[in-house]
């Protein structure tokens, strides 16, 4: 029995020193940790793969492009990284940015590529006759239109008829939730939804009667063929590839930019009601305070202005 427990104990004594030696031989080896590093790296999306009503993973669902245009203003960035922290949370999307401007500027080319979003940048800028004038109401002039032209330029020479996905315009001062983007994702030609705090209202949208839209829920321009929000509506890739020509208006009657586009793709009867037969609010029209600095200004006059090279 002495002897057993002897040659035991001698053969784990043998195993453990080699166990320590082949420890001491690997210290300062380098680590191949590429295979770990491009499995931590590998989504920028920290949501589920998966969807309601789709059976497979990201790779599967129809892209998502928000069009977003933007101008510069001292609360452009604030209003830009609040929307892409949203965004971030929406798998298989795509954002196309576009500035109102004759370049793309260093401010959103920087949060764009902080922003771990699959983005395209764009600018173009508005013709003068068609910019407000300082002093001027936002309702005098419709804005954003060229931009979201351009928008629709890019995806038709880089998208086909086959690729899946959908086309959304959100403009960077709305709020949005993730539902908003869940509800759109499988839309065949033009889904709706009510949006809040529009038009006057707590909230403007389609009025929804065994599944299909028969009217509009609104007080201002009744008589406008689509009267919803900009952020009420969703296109089809494919349906808007179909149409080449179809266009957002710069010339369309205040109230009228988004029936100038949807007049030439859809019917009110091929809409397709979303948010629970258009009873739920997922985005609300928003608007951000223009900050004031007057202190700014009167430091700048004694040449003791804040850094340019900060990006606010």
């Amino acid at each position: 029995m002495r002897l057993k427990l002897r040659n035991i104990f001698l053969v784990y004594f043998v195993v453990s020193i080699f166990g320590l030696l082949y420890a001491v031989l690997q210290l300062g080896q380098p680590c191949n940790c590429s295979q770990i590093l491009r499995e931590g790296r590998g989504r920028h999306n920290p949501v589920s793969p998966k969807e309601p009503g789709n059976q497979g993973g990201v790779d599967q669902l129809p892209i998502i492009y928000v069009v977003t245009p933007t101008y510069e203003r001292p609360h452009q960035r604030a209003e830009l990284t609040r929307l892409s922290q949203t965004l971030l949370l929406v798998p298989a999307l795509h954002w196309i940015l576009v500035e109102d401007s004759s370049v793309r500027s260093p401010l959103v080319a920087d949060l764009l590529a902080q922003s771990g979003l699959h983005y395209t940048h764009l600018n173009v800028q508005t013709p003068p006759p068609m910019k407000l004038k300082e002093g001027e109401p936002n309702w005098l002039k419709p804005r954003g239109v060229e931009q979201r032209n351009e928008a629709l330029r890019w995806l038709r020479v880089h998208q086909s008829p086959m690729d899946r996905g959908v086309v959304y315009f959100a403009d960077d001062d709305n709020t949005y939730s993730v539902n908003i983007f869940k509800e759109m994702r499988h839309t065949q030609k033009v889904s709706v939804w009510p949006v809040g705090l529009v038009g006057g209202l707590r909230y403007e949208g389609p009025l929804v009667d065994k599944g299909r839209v028969v009217g509009f829920h609104t007080a201002w321009k009744t008589h406008r063929p689509f009267p919803i929000d900009m952020a009420g509506f969703a296109v089809s890739l494919t349906l808007l590839l179909m149409h080449p020509e179809a266009r957002f208006d710069p010339n369309a009657e205040r109230g009228f930019l988004e029936s100038s586009l949807l007049g030439q793709l859809v019917s009110v009867e091929d809409l397709e009601p979303r948010a629970d037969n258009c009873t739920k609010i997922w985005v609300w029209h928003t608007r951000t305070e223009k900050p004031k600095l007057k202190q700014e200004e009167a430091l700048e006059k004694l040449g003791r202005g804040s850094d340019p090279n900060v990006l606010v």
